[in-house]
């Protein structure tokens, strides 16, 4: 039995509709997953992520490395039974990390010297070793290792592309557990020539799913619908695509609408972190007094545990007050909203109506509330 596979069951212009399964489940796509960097999506128990219906949960290979170990990890069941979340799970290379430590990092064709933001200790990651490190996560899909520049400077590009384009292949050769998917990446900043010869090039690798990296990264909306849009005439329609670090709303109807199957981001849980709540019509802040007094839920239309039990004024209290349920709360909330947006995007696709949908979508998120409605 094939232990990862994709099925595509429907389109509507360029979005996509299907199902990946995996060896802990199957994923209905368009999908957003949480992001678990530490093993542990923040304020939530898996029992909430289950309840919000989370089909994927992403941890982090860099920080799973330096904390606890991935050793540690395999010794104690692996991921899976380590976080105690029994679905599929995503595991980044730890190379967006590792590259994100710009006055620390040391990188030539072999790989990548660092140092820790924890302690300062030195350490090296390649190819090898981010595969090695994944196998013992025990992740259902994996990433290979790449480079992620700034998405504007063409010779950092240009260089990055290269290595990327190596470290695919090593990657891939390093690869054994049947398990684990390995998606490869395909990188290449603003540059439709650089994206085409990396989507070119990393599909004829016949990994089980690409991903798409460098975005939302500092280009602006109109580049990043740019470079889906080519993509989605050069990638294979039989593989998923997976582009990382995208979550808001819009993004995900203006990039499912572009050909996207998969999505993760810490933007959910970070703005709960930061008192504010993800709408279908902007975002609002619940520090604001305007809502002391305001005895209405979220969203009367959402199905979620804080929206069907507690008030606007509860939840500003609990921001106002610094108390830690109300990141639990608003956790809740936004990861729902993002996972029933890719589910209603999801239907629409099957039913043929994507456009309207999404049409539909962008009259209403422009007319963004003011904070007191």
């Amino acid at each position: 039995m094939t232990l990862f596979a994709f099925r595509l069951e429907g389109r509507s212009g360029r979005g996509r509709a299907g199902v990946v399964r995996t060896p802990h489940g199957e994923i209905p796509t368009p999908a957003f997953a949480p992001v678990g960097t530490q093993a542990t999506v923040k304020a939530l128990t898996p029992r909430h992520l289950a309840e919000i219906e989370a089909r994927l949960v992403l941890a982090n290979t860099y920080h799973l490395y330096l904390r606890p170990g991935a050793e540690r990890i395999a010794a104690l069941g692996g991921l899976h039974a380590f976080m105690g979340w029994p679905g599929p799970i995503l595991t980044d290379s730890g190379g967006f990390q590792v590259f994100s430590l710009a006055a620390t990092r040391q990188v030539d064709d072999d790989g990548v010297s660092f140092r820790s933001h924890l302690d300062g200790s030195l350490h090296r990651l390649t190819p090898e070793k981010s595969i090695a490190l994944q196998a013992q996560l025990g992740a259902d899909i994996i990433m290979a290792f790449d480079e992620c520049p700034p998405p504007h400077d063409r010779r950092t590009n240009e260089e990055a592309l290269r290595r990327t384009h190596l470290w695919a292949e090593r990657s891939l050769a390093a690869h054994t557990r049947q398990d684990q998917a390995l998606f490869a990446i395909v990188q290449g900043g603003i540059f439709p020539d650089l994206r085409e010869q990396s989507a070119r090039t990393i599909a004829a690798l016949k990994t089980p799913g690409i991903a798409i990296g460098g975005l939302s990264v500092g280009e602006t909306k109109a580049e990043m619908h740019a470079v889906l849009e080519a993509l989605d005439a050069l990638l294979p329609e039989d593989r998923p695509r997976y582009l990382m670090g995208v979550g808001s709303p819009d993004d995900l109807v203006e990039c499912v609408c572009r050909g996207v199957d998969l999505f993760d981001c810490v933007l959910p849980t970070r703005m709960a972190r930061n008192h504010a709540a993800l709408t279908r019509r902007g975002r609002l802040n619940l520090r604001a007094a305007a809502h002391a007094d305001d005895p209405r839920p979220l969203d009367p239309g959402c199905g979620c545990y804080t929206c069907q039990t507690f008030s606007r004024a509860y939840l500003r209290h609990l921001c106002a007050s610094e108390e830690m349920l109300a990141a639990t709360l608003l956790s809740i909330h936004n990861l729902r909203l993002l996972i029933t947006l890719t589910a209603d995007l999801r239907t629409a696709i099957l039913e043929g109506r994507l456009e309207t949908f999404a049409e539909a979508f962008r009259a209403d998120y422009r007319k963004r509330r003011p904070e007191g409605e």
